[in-house]
């Protein structure tokens, strides 16, 4: 293959695993958002804790390997985002270690003060690392500007423009309403019942942020819709499935269908990540002041050596991935139980 058709391979195997990762531990994040106003005591806190506890680690070997691939197949990229968002990119591992953290510490002791600060160490460990995610979404569309070696050139403060912060707060309520479906199904008796209203109140704020995101995309970014133009297929497909998607979901939560209505929220995010990256490509970077200067998958990828070779292990690891992550979900299907040696 040329090296334009291995960037390109690349650039979609980087999109999989990111939605991937967006699915799976973005009910994780969302469980962790609703933790302090879903859960009334102790005993539901763990129980909101140990439906994702086996398996948040595992959700994030998805992000692990999508920053490896970026890193193999596009480093020019990779050095630009990592040095142009450092602060922000700290930040976000602050976050992702705080909701590690208060994932462990909290049943160490068994003071309420000690269990009372972990339990909003979680919320806010899980609410700011989904609130960078979109951040970096936002700015990833609207593009930053960069100099002719591709360095950023904007600060922390630049890329918290209006923009990003909104599509940072549509994440939030993504995220939010995805894990309030999650925990629903994972849970039963009274914190069952008020997740169900908490699942229509997710799902409220999703749509609102969702139309607010996509009416100010449209207006603000109109090269993000002229890029469907070169796939009109693609870009009417994952539009129309969005839409069926969204609109599932409160038939779903109305006849009380809790697997549609989650599997719904799933195929959602799948939908909007696969525009984002229509609307995206070719660019991995999109510099704002210049378009010449955008970092894309054919200056930033690797040797087409490189690119093969990435693409021999990944046939054979992805299987692995796939079915280890099948096989933990399996391992802990059904409802939470509480045992001596949970969360």
């Amino acid at each position: 293959m040329d090296h334009g058709t291995l960037a390109t391979i690349w650039f979609v195997l980087a999109g999989v695993l990111l939605t991937g990762y967006a699915i799976l531990d973005g009910f994780d994040l969302g469980v962790g958002i609703l933790h302090p106003f879903v859960a009334r005591d102790d005993r539901e806190r763990r129980i909101a804790m140990n439906a994702i506890g086996p398996i948040w680690d595992g959700n994030e070997v998805w992000l692990v390997t999508f920053g490896g691939a970026l890193f193999a197949a596009f480093p020019e990229a990779y050095a630009t985002v990592f040095s142009g968002f450092y602060t922000a990119l700290i930040l976000l591992l602050f976050a992702l270690i705080l909701r590690a953290v208060s994932l462990e510490f909290r049943s160490k002791m068994s003071s309420p003060r000690w269990r009372h600060a972990w339990d909003w160490g979680f919320f806010a460990g899980s609410f700011l690392a989904a609130f960078l995610f979109g951040v970096a979404v936002g700015n990833a569309m609207i593009g930053v500007p960069l100099d002719e070696r591709g360095n950023v050139t904007s600060s922390l403060l630049d890329q918290l423009n209006p923009y990003a912060l909104l599509i940072g707060c549509f994440v939030v309520a993504t995220f939010a309403m995805h894990g309030a479906m999650f925990l629903n199904l994972k849970t039963e008796g009274e914190l069952q019942r008020r997740l169900e209203v908490w699942m229509w109140r997710s799902f409220g704020l999703f749509l609102t942020t969702y139309l607010l995101a996509t009416i100010f995309t449209l207006v603000l970014i109109p090269r993000a819709s002229a890029k469907f133009e070169r796939f009109p297929l693609l870009g009417t497909a994952a539009v129309v499935v969005a839409v069926l998607a969204i609109a599932n979901i409160p038939r779903a939560l109305y006849w009380r269908k809790a697997g549609q209505a989650f599997l719904s929220s799933s195929v959602t995010i799948a939908a909007l990540l696969a525009l984002f990256g229509a609307a995206l490509f070719p660019n991995l970077v999109t510099a704002a002041n210049d378009p010449a200067l955008s970092v894309t998958i054919a200056n930033a990828a690797s040797s087409p050596r490189t690119l093969t070779i990435m693409l021999v292990i990944a046939a054979i690891g992805m299987p692995f991935v796939i079915g280890y992550t099948a096989v933990v979900y399996w391992t802990f299907r059904g409802k939470v139980r509480l045992d001596p040696h949970s969360y």
